[in-house]
């Protein structure tokens, strides 16, 4: 039978799985003649292997069936696989460098982050920021390819930027195509995430105002890595909270709010605006997965999947769980 939760998020089963270590429960003793099993909250990462070390990762899927990983890194890297499982290193996005981001990551052939990639009627498209630790001196680009290779890319030159003393910060963009129109969000860091619509013919902004779409108080932390995903009647806002990038020390976790619009009023589970601070948590640290987050969602033929990285002892690496939203909410599995 099922229990309570234990303080440490972690969920007590009586005459679980023999597979599962037993141990004492914070909650309690165990019941006499039963053995107690502990089970996170949230579900491991399914198995991946080969090339699996990513920061921010996004993942397309092109018409032959390729799955493919573009990821922070100098030149962005790209990872490929057939079946979703086994990955392969398959070079860079600029493996000449891109000289136009030198002056937002303030060295030559510095870091591109958080990329994000659509693929839709054979093209890739692909967006990515430009910064550096602590700066509002950013910017966002934006690229295409045909076939998502290396070195196949066009530079399709600057999206939007920020400076210093602006309210958000041009960084961790991601695409919504939803019927004719396209919408970008992105940041932040800074005061929180926000969206602009773009031309759907230049993926450039159609306009110059911004509007907010989710916000943490002052000084409770940053949000940042958006992505607006359509399921149903609902457009579900999902971001990153709290510390990325410090190793086992990071504190990302993975929030979602949902809208029946896709340019604002999202809430979360609770009800609270996520331009007050609400958030429902879909991923948080768990036995050896430290700091989830940077995510991306995509549907693939077997639902809808969630990618993320996290970090252990050795290194930052590639999530990949399945997301149920049988409830309204995702929930992963």
């Amino acid at each position: 039978m099922r229990d309570m939760w234990n303080e440490d998020g972690r969920e007590r089963i009586f005459g679980g799985l023999a597979t599962h270590k037993a141990r004492k429960s914070k909650a309690g003793p165990v019941q006499p003649g039963h053995l107690e099993f502990l089970v996170y909250a949230y579900p491991n990462p399914g198995v991946v292997t080969g090339d699996t070390a990513v920061a921010d990762p996004t993942m397309c899927k092109d018409d032959a069936g390729t799955y493919f990983i573009f990821s922070t890194a100098p030149g962005i890297q790209i990872l490929t696989s057939t079946d979703r499982t086994a990955w392969t290193y398959a070079g860079l996005v600029w493996p000449d460098g891109a000289s136009w981001t030198d002056a937002y990551t303030g060295t030559s052939n510095g870091n591109l982050w958080a990329p994000d990639c659509t693929y839709v009627d054979g093209q890739f498209y692909l967006y990515y920021a430009a910064s550096s630790f602590g700066s509002q001196n950013s910017a966002i680009f934006f690229a295409k390819s045909t076939t998502g290779a290396s070195g196949s890319f066009t530079n399709e030159g600057l999206v939007t930027s920020t400076v210093t003393g602006d309210t958000y910060n041009a960084i961790d963009p991601n695409l919504l195509i939803t019927g004719s129109t396209w919408y970008l969000s992105l940041g932040s860091f800074w005061d929180g995430i926000v969206g602009e619509a773009l031309g759907s013919s230049t993926g450039k902004p159609s306009g110059s105002s911004v509007t907010s779409l989710a916000e943490r108080f002052v000084n409770s932390g940053a949000i940042e890595a958006s992505v607006i995903f359509q399921y149903g009647d609902y457009y579900y806002l999902f971001s990153s909270w709290d510390i990325c990038c410090d190793g086992t020390s990071s504190t990302y976790n993975i929030r979602v709010g949902r809208s029946t619009t896709y340019n604002g009023g999202f809430v979360d589970a609770d009800g609270v605006a996520l331009t007050d601070g609400g958030g429902t948590l879909v991923l948080e640290s768990h036995g050896d997965v430290i700091g989830p987050g940077g995510q991306d969602l995509m549907t693939d033929v077997d639902g809808v999947v969630i990618v993320y990285h996290y970090y252990t002892s050795t290194g930052t690496w590639l999530g990949i769980n399945l997301l149920d939203f049988s409830t309204g909410w995702p929930v992963a599995f």
